[in-house]
């Protein structure tokens, strides 16, 4: 298959192996080089923390040691940690790469949105009684398990696809740029964990990697190197090495100095922050009395802007203007953006810790839907455009716009109303101020350098004084760069200094005039970058990790100095990049990070095999393509089984082991035939289309992985059997006389072994369901729309033939009682249709039907038949209404019978004019060679008294090595011939010696050439003498064909055993040609049935011969030999008389041979018209 392959230096770059730690460490040094593989030790760290978190659970589970408690908070944490880090790969990297390269990142996120449901099971498990249950511990251990090889999986492919893409398809400064948004889109609090949880996660050098990219990704602006590095703590913080404040950008005096004067007009430090809350608490109190009514203003705030967004609706509604609805729009986004992380802040931060009763999860995801419904309405106006119907369009968007504000005022009055007076009670000014600053660190820094200085814009002085105080307040010592940033950030919604583009005015005086000589306020915290004219605790800080740099003046004048004047604080420069990458979060994805689960949602739909997903286009019309995806129902369903069943193995003994490694391999099997006919038929034709490159090289490396998986599970599956084996060893000869025998495995030894490949096959199980179903699922989502989209009815048929016509008869005897059983009625129906209108011009019904009923013959009952394969039989039993009878039918028949069968066969519009023909013939002239054929014959009898059938002897095809078979065919059996009930080793035999032809299909007996016994016809020989002597390495129930030599298999489409490897290795049959062609002419030119003709030099008749066949460029077929002979002669078909090969070389000599070759004197200047041409 044609997929996108990567340049070598990027791939040799980025480990591809699941097994992350010594492929990662080979990563080490290219950070700095190549941006992007940063994401290389974002990966490394989060699998081994998928290894922790899943080898505690297996300890818990077979050991029963652990604290549940710990493996919770161990699961939330990686659960926050890998959340985040997929929010923003689909806010920013996703994005950037779909604009390069296409039909690449929409698969990845949707396998980020299936990870939600893992994560809620085992959420749910963990609020169980887990610690007095071992089902319980064997599930908890292997969900942990399928959370650990799902992502794990996920984040290969990411390596091996992903990676390399945006290595190649973007440069240094682009890469650098990307992996700036993409810590700027992860929220703050998030961040102070994330960087430096991931410093502990590596190795010193790949720690040293890690800083020295960073150095490269964050701006040169080092207030915000000052901020990610002290998240990350990975080096010495170094002080800013200029002032915010131009007129303080000469120093003259020490930063110590500064610090003196500070202390001079402040008070005393020693207790660090408690110093802090001393010197402040007076002047605060004149601001505001209590912090965590700086809720009401974030709802006034957002009221506000609402009702702007109300009122524009009504001005668009008046005016029918759409001119400014993309303006509209981004600041719908905005305030949506707004809402739903301050939503997120109050459900993770404030009602918690209020009441934890008290719950608005409800309201705040019913807003979020309204605004995403919101949105979806002005998207859909953008796209309309002057076609839409502008009245309707009108009065929805009024109509939604109201809805909103209905809901969130409503929303806000409750929570005022019994949130906000507990929360004033029970909490004091301290512990409120705290949870605010929390409230706001949920949000990203991209966000929050916008929503700052909107949010102090809609605030008077005294609020925003307030604002800044509270959280200046409440930042740690650690976090002073970062409290800079964002008090900065919040003085560019005062006013701006005009004359200085990118500068603004800082907050007024009065803040400034407190005790702490201005330390509370937006200004001088940004003069502190420099004069570290800080509190004690902050200072002390300063002092220990930053050096010292001088200042023009102590931090007394300076504050005097810098009032009124403009200040600088650098923005993030997210919004510079030309990625395509949105300006805001998606808020979308945060909301998932709520922890609060109702219902293990493993069982949704998602994994279920009762999807309610409908087999149909979006016109609810049956497409051919829908046959493929079927399969995926009767995949879930045996995965389902699969998952449940074994759980209950350690109750079970060795048959219900036997059992389920019967229907895992039967699984198996199945699986890898359809992935193999995705990877070359399915996936080729979705990657002809140009729209449509690179869509499905995820779900080829899905399969890789799968398959692996496949094989994992069948290693333990043998492990178990071994032990099975080893425990019902018979004893040694010691055991024999007396002395006491230890097994390899005592009891304790034996099912503590047996718990643990238990309890890893448990896991295995959960593993492959979970990802398993959501391939398919996403190939549902992803894949499918796309043949409806981009392929016709007739290149849908084409696909499906292929398919069908690679998959051999083996496989499709298994396959499809195994389809038909997770069908219903009406869908075995759809199927069934589907399968014969695409195999219209073969021999598959006949094969069908001859197939499913020598397997209900040779079944004991079909009583225990589930209804569905019941269903099916019928299904195949009315389909079949030509009569094709037997000689004994023929022979009981009268003439009336036998007129009627002629003349319905001369009515059956489906059959061919000359296979129609050729069966009237023969039921015409059936009579007399049925009587000629069962004319009595003389039989002799054995020396037991039974009967001898003429030719009963065994007959060698190597006489001297005693080798059984004939000159055709090596078989250690004879057929007895239904027609004339004599024995022959083979149907050429018996042609050679009669006057009919032998109805091999007929024959029902056969004779074993060892212990000449008369038998049913099957694959080894059912006397006891013989033990069970195998006829022939090959055998076919439908053709009664033996061969012990030759690779052959049995196709279902001709219903003829051919030579080869079977269908789908070396040949595949095609659908129009009715005919099996070699895997090399895939391409070819088709020409219906054409086959079904007679050699044009033989005459021999090409469907049935034995004999190679030659195809020629023109379509047409002759056989390989005739072609040798024939070509000795002639270079065109001698049908359609095209030229056999490329004739230019050949014509060009005869040209050459021409022009050398002199005409006599007489006939030089001689010319002859023909026509309007002359001839010389």
């Amino acid at each position: 298959m044609a997929t996108p392959i990567a340049a070598a230096a990027a791939s040799s770059m980025v480990p591809c192996s699941p097994s992350p730690p010594d492929d990662a460490a080979e990563a080490a040094g290219l950070a700095a080089e190549a941006p992007m593989l940063i994401f290389v030790y974002f990966h490394k760290a989060i699998r081994a923390e998928l290894e922790r978190m899943h080898a505690a659970a297996v300890r818990f589970a077979t050991e029963r040691s652990g604290d549940v408690g710990e493996l919770e908070r161990r699961c939330r944490f990686l659960f926050s940690i890998y959340r985040h880090h997929c929010d923003a790969e689909d806010a920013v990297l996703f994005p950037a790469l779909d604009i390069r390269v296409k039909n690449v990142a929409g698969t990845y996120s949707l396998e980020h949105k299936g990870e939600n449901d893992l994560f809620a099971h085992l959420f749910s498990l963990l609020k169980l009684d887990v610690l007095n249950d071992d089902g319980l511990r064997r599930e908890l251990a292997s969900c942990t398990g399928a959370i650990q090889t799902f992502i794990t999986q996920h984040m290969s492919k990411e390596e091996e696809q992903v990676f390399p893409l945006l290595v190649k398809k973007f440069s240094h400064e682009e890469q650098a740029d990307l992996v700036w948004q993409f810590l700027c889109s992860i929220p703050v609090n998030m961040m102070a964990e994330f960087l430096p949880w991931l410093a502990t996660s590596v190795s010193s050098d790949e720690h040293q990697d890690i800083l020295n990219c960073l150095h490269k990704i964050v701006p040169d602006e080092e207030l915000l190197q000052q901020v990610v590095f002290a998240w990350i703590g990975g080096e010495e913080i170094k002080t800013v090495t200029h002032d915010f404040y131009s007129p303080c950008s000469e120093s003259n005096v020490r930063c110590k100095d500064a610090i003196d004067q500070a202390d001079k007009y402040g008070c005393s430090h020693e207790n660090s922050k408690t110093g802090k809350r001393k010197c402040t608490e007076s002047s605060y109190s004149q601001l505001v009395t209590q912090p965590i009514d700086e809720i009401l203003c974030w709802h006034d705030a957002i009221r506000k802007e609402l009702s702007d967004i109300v009122e524009e609706t009504r001005r668009i509604q008046q005016s029918g203007d759409f001119s400014n609805i993309s303006d509209f729009n981004v600041k719908l986004q905005f305030i949506a953006d707004v809402c739903i992380f301050h939503s997120i802040a109050e459900d993770q931060v404030i009602f918690p810790a209020v009441n934890d009763e008290v719950s608005f999860e409800q309201e705040h995801a019913e807003e979020e839907r309204r605004f995403n419904r919101f949105r979806c309405l002005i998207e859909q106006i953008q796209i309309a455009g002057t076609r839409s119907t502008a009245v309707d369009f009108y009065s929805e968007l009024c109509s939604q716009a109201d809805e909103i504000m209905e809901k969130i005022e409503r929303h806000f009055k409750n929570e005022e109303t019994k949130v906000l007076p507990q929360a004033r009670i029970h909490f004091s000014s301290e512990k409120q101020r705290e949870l605010l600053y929390k409230s706001l660190c949920v949000m990203p820094l991209k966000l929050l350098e916008h929503v700052l200085p909107w949010f102090v814009s809609r605030l008077n002085d005294q609020d925003a004084e307030a604002f800044l105080q509270n959280m200046f307040l409440a930042a740690s010592s650690s976090e002073t760069a970062l409290v800079t940033l964002l008090s900065g950030w919040a003085c560019k919604g005062r006013s701006k200094d005009t004359s200085n583009s990118g500068k603004f005015i800082c907050l007024t005086p009065r803040v400034l005039s407190s005790p702490l000589d201005g330390s509370n306020g937006a200004c001088l915290l940004l003069l502190q970058s420099d004069n570290c004219s800080r509190p004690a605790k902050k200072r002390n800080h300063m002092e220990s990790n930053m050096g010292i740099s001088n200042c023009s003046q102590t931090a007394d004048i300076a504050a005097l100095t810098c009032k009124n004047r403009a200040c600088h604080i650098p923005g993030l420069r997210v919004e510079s990049s030309n990625h395509g990458v949105n300006s805001f979060a998606s808020a979308k994805s945060f909301r998932s990070v709520s922890l609060n689960y109702s219902a293990p949602s493993l069982y949704s739909s998602l994994f279920s095999s009762e999807t309610d997903a409908t087999f149909s286009g979006p016109d609810n019309i049956l497409r051919p393509i829908d046959t493929i995806f079927k399969f995926h129902k009767a995949i879930r369903k045996d995965l389902e089984f699969l998952d449940i069943e074994s759980g209950k193995l350690i109750d079970g003994d060795e048959s219900c082991l036997r059992q389920f490694t019967g229907r895992f391999r039967l699984l198996w099997g199945l699986y890898r035939a359809h992935s193999n006919a995705e990877d070359e038929i399915v996936f080729p034709a979705l990657e002809s289309k140009e729209t449509l490159h690179n869509v499905s090289h995820s779900y080829t490396l899905d399969h890789k992985q799968e398959e692996e998986l496949f094989k994992d599970i069948s290693t333990v599956l043998c492990e178990l059997s071994e032990l099975h084996a080893d425990l019902k060893r018979p004893l040694d000869g010691a055991d024999a006389v007396g002395t006491n025998h230890i097994h390899s495995y005592n009891d304790i030894d034996w099912y503590k072994k047996k718990n643990e490949l238990l309890t890893k096959l448990q896991g295995m199980c959960k593993s492959i369901r979970v990802t398993l179903s959501n391939h398919v699922h996403r190939e549902e989502l992803e894949l499918w729309p796309l043949f409806d989209r981009h392929f016709s009815v007739e290149e849908q048929d084409k696909i499906v033939g292929r398919i069908i016509g690679s998959t051999g008869a083996e496989v499709l005897q298994s396959m499809l009682p195994w389809v038909t059983s997770a069908l219903s009625l009406d869908e075995q129906n759809n199927l069934m249709d589907t399968w014969r209108q695409a195999t219209k011009n073969t021999m598959f019904d006949e094969w069908l039907n001859e197939w499913w009923k020598t397997s209900t013959s040779s079944s004991p009952s079909n009583d225990a038949s589930p209804p569905e394969e019941n269903h099916f039989q019928e299904k195949l039993d009315q389909n079949e209404q030509m009569f094709k009878p037997g000689w004994k039918d023929i022979f009981r028949m009268n003439q009336s019978e036998l007129e009627a069968e002629i003349r319905k066969v001369s009515r059956d519009s489906t059959l061919d004019p000359r296979r129609k023909a050729y069966l009237i013939q023969n039921l015409m002239t059936s009579r007399w060679i049925a009587a000629q054929q069962k004319s009595p014959q003389p039989h002799s009898e054995d020396h037991n008294g039974c009967t001898v059938l003429p030719g009963c002897c065994p007959s060698y095809r190597d006489p001297e090595n005693q080798v059984f078979g004939c000159e055709h065919y090596k078989r250690n059996c004879k057929l007895v011939a239904a027609c004339c009930n004599k024995l022959f080793t083979c149907r050429f035999c018996h042609d050679k010696v009669s006057d009919h032809t032998m109805e091999r299909k007929a024959t029902v007996e056969m004779m074993c050439m060892q212990c000449l016994e008369v038998q049913p016809v099957g694959r080894n020989c059912r006397t006891p003498s013989c033990n069970g002597l195998s006829m022939a390495k090959y055998y076919c129930s439908v053709c009664k064909f033996f061969d012990d030599e030759r690779s052959v298999y049995h196709c279902p489409f001709c219903n003829l055993c051919r030579l080869g490897q079977g269908l789908g290795i070396d040949f595949f049959h095609c659908m129009k040609c009715n005919c099996c062609l070699g895997m090399k002419l895939k391409e070819h030119v088709c020409r219906e049935k054409k086959l079904e003709m007679n050699c044009p030099i033989c005459c021999d008749f090409l469907f049935t011969s034995s004999a190679a066949v030659k195809g020629l460029p023109c379509g047409h077929f002759m056989h390989s030999a005739c072609f040798q002979a024939y070509t000795c002669s002639h270079y065109t078909c001698p049908i359609c008389s095209k030229s056999l090969g490329d004739m230019t070389v050949y014509f060009g000599m005869l040209d050459a041979l021409l022009a050398a070759e002199e005409l006599p004197e007489e006939y030089r200047d001689r010319c002859q018209f023909i026509g309007a041409i002359a001839i010389r």
